[in-house]
């Protein structure tokens, strides 16, 4: 990698019905997404072209798509899905997916959240 350009998004904000337990999928819950890319920014600083970059827009949209899509029981899963769609159409470094899910539900748990991370990284 001959640069540690990034684009980040962070604190998105979904509904999806994912998890083990049968309520989870039924009621469904709050996640919160937040997505790290690495990849050359070179040519889009130079050009101010959106075409020459990762939009992030679109990566908005995939991430949107995949949580509020198929129920999967594990975070781990549905992270995966996150980072093998952007691997597909974007030719990036690595991406690193980190969800969290705010309202777990554990027996006398006091936390701020359950997260996983997940990187992955491209062909570049």
């Amino acid at each position: 990698m001959d640069n540690s350009d990034q684009i980040v998004l962070k604190g998105m904000s979904f509904y999806g019905y994912h998890g083990v337990n049968p309520e989870e999928r039924s009621t469904g819950q709050k996640f919160i997404v937040d997505l790290r890319v690495k990849c050359s920014l070179i040519k889009p600083s130079e050009s101010d072209k959106v075409e020459d970059t990762v939009n992030y827009s679109e990566l908005f949209r995939i991430v949107k798509t995949v949580i509020e899509g198929e129920p999967h029981n594990l975070l781990e899963s549905v992270a995966k899905n996150i980072s093998d769609k952007i691997l597909l159409d974007y030719d990036i470094y690595s991406v690193s997916v980190t969800i969290k899910k705010p309202e777990v539900r554990i027996n006398e748990s006091n936390l701020d959240y359950a997260a996983v991370t997940l990187t992955r990284y491209g062909n570049k």
